[in-house]
């Protein structure tokens, strides 16, 4: 096919070989290879591809490298991964995708979720590539060169966790971090082939940027080529940080023996639905989940079209926030709106006249996670099947920074229509790569719903999806 002329990956016999996290620490255990040999491995790897991806916004090899000599504990021990730019480690430079913070000092101390991941061991190989505060679906930049898929680099990588997802479909490194505000682990997990996990509300810490929340919609995780890699990672994180408000998931280690009710829709709000590629591969996953023996219905998401307006106010609010309050009380002196993009300022520039709707819209987002457990009751479905996208993966350019502002809000949310509820309500869910499109080889996501703190319900479901359908590989 002429999409593996752009195909760019990693993978080859060294000390990472095409191991997941999970199968690298079971080596690590039995001294099968060392710490030093799998972050030589992934610099090797990152020095080979990152010129075709641009994924890395800091290199940490050196700091890595040292690190992988002493002593490593944690269940992940001496693993290499990748911290999104959106999160502070002490010592490094974060410029959160922005032209406007070129003259940031580094970081004076480690957010907690950082200190979350790395308690499990891993080891910090440096930062990945997101565009501008993740605002947005698709890294593309106006200051630096656009990240790229590596299915094929004509194509984006999602966002905005774009960068984690590029290194780890490429085989860099076999998990990297993410930030999910409105489908940031799941939009790059679809276009990139991966198992991206949105986590329930507070089911890991914050970073200190998330804990100024008004509506708590963005959460951290994490980006994987395995079902079991995700299970773990929470399993492992659940040992630093277990929130007593929800139920813990556990150590998720099989697939389900069960069989479950589960709806699905290929529809979206305000009239949008998935193309005819994405449909397809929605009725095929229909049709392995019947296979399967669970019970499918189709049924039309209870949810209602006020929630797009109420989800693009909040939007603005953030960015008009993120506009007029980032040097006084956000970030500091150094901080340059003026570089900002045409997306922010767009954005920002609306919300004084929508203003006035703001204690409506936060308490309409904010009861969305009490209807959220209503409607499952309601369609007596024990989860929901969607796309995790409207239409198959764009080529770089159709949501590039440098278009104006009302070209890229319509094509980004005529796209990413299915992933921002889970935001809003809090709840679970997760994007697995079940189909490609046919005309380009690239992946398409399919996106499961679950109920509050029912995690361990979603990853069992996926452990079977993919024992059933292994996930197509890039290699």
């Amino acid at each position: 096919m002429a999409n593996e002329n752009k195909r760019v990956h990693s993978f080859t016999q060294d000390a990472l070989g095409d191991d997941d996290a999970f199968g690298l620490a079971e080596k690590l255990k039995r001294k099968e290879v060392s710490s030093e040999e799998l972050v030589k491995a992934a610099i090797s790897r990152a020095e080979r591809v990152e010129p075709q991806l641009n994924a890395i916004v800091t290199k940490c090899f050196d700091k890595a490298l040292l690190e992988a000599k002493k002593e490593n504990t944690g269940f992940f021990g001496g693993i290499p991964t990748f911290i999104k730019d959106l999160t502070n480690i002490e010592g490094v430079k974060t410029y959160y995708g922005s032209e406007a913070f070129l003259n940031v000092p580094p970081s004076k101390k480690t957010d907690p979720i950082a200190k979350q991941i790395f308690a499990q061991g891993f080891l910090h190989m440096g930062n990945s590539s997101l565009p501008e505060f993740g605002f947005t679906c698709s890294t593309e930049f106006t200051h630096l060169e656009d990240t790229r898929n590596p299915w094929n680099t004509d194509y984006s990588c999602g966002g905005s966790s774009g960068g984690s997802a590029a290194l780890v479909a490429a085989g860099v490194v076999p998990l990297a971090h993410t930030a999910d505000g409105g489908g940031s682990t799941r939009i790059p997990a679809a276009c990139c082939g991966l198992v991206g996990l949105k986590a329930s509300r507070g089911r890991v810490l914050a970073s200190e940027l998330f804990q100024q929340q008004i509506v708590e919609v963005a959460i951290d995780g994490v980006i994987t080529r395995s079902v079991r890699d995700t299970a773990y990672f929470y399993a492992e994180a659940e040992k630093y940080y277990k929130n007593p408000k929800l139920k813990p998931i556990g150590l998720v280690k099989e697939a389900t023996k069960k069989t479950y009710k589960i709806g699905f829709s290929n529809n979206s709000l305000k009239n949008l639905k998935g193309d005819a590629p994405t449909e397809a591969v929605l009725l095929q996953t229909v049709k392995l989940l019947e296979e399967l023996g669970h019970q499918v219905k189709l049924i039309e998401v209870p949810v209602k079209d006020q929630f797009v307006d109420d989800f693009v106010y909040l939007w603005e609010m953030l960015a008009f926030f993120t506009k007029h309050l980032g040097k006084p009380f956000l970030f500091g002196s150094f901080y340059d709106k003026s570089k900002l993009t045409n997306l922010i300022h767009g954005l920002a520039s609306k919300y004084p006249k929508n203003m006035w709707r703001t204690p409506a819209f936060i308490y309409r987002l904010k009861k969305s996670y009490y209807d959220y457990q209503k409607f499952f009751k309601e369609l007596d479905v024990d989860f929901l099947l969607t796309p995790t996208l409207a239409h198959t993966t764009p080529k770089i350019g159709h949501l590039g920074a440098d278009n104006d502002f009302e070209t890229i809000f319509k094509r980004m949310t005529d796209w990413a229509c299915y992933t921002p509820y889970s935001n809003a309500c809090g709840g679970p869910s997760i994007s697995l790569p079940l189909g490609t499109d046919p005309a380009t080889d690239m992946p398409i996501g399919m996106m499961f719903w679950a109920n509050h703190g029912e995690e361990a319900l979603l990853l069992e479901l996926a452990y079977q999806l993919e024992e059933a359908q292994a996930w197509k590989k890039i290699y």
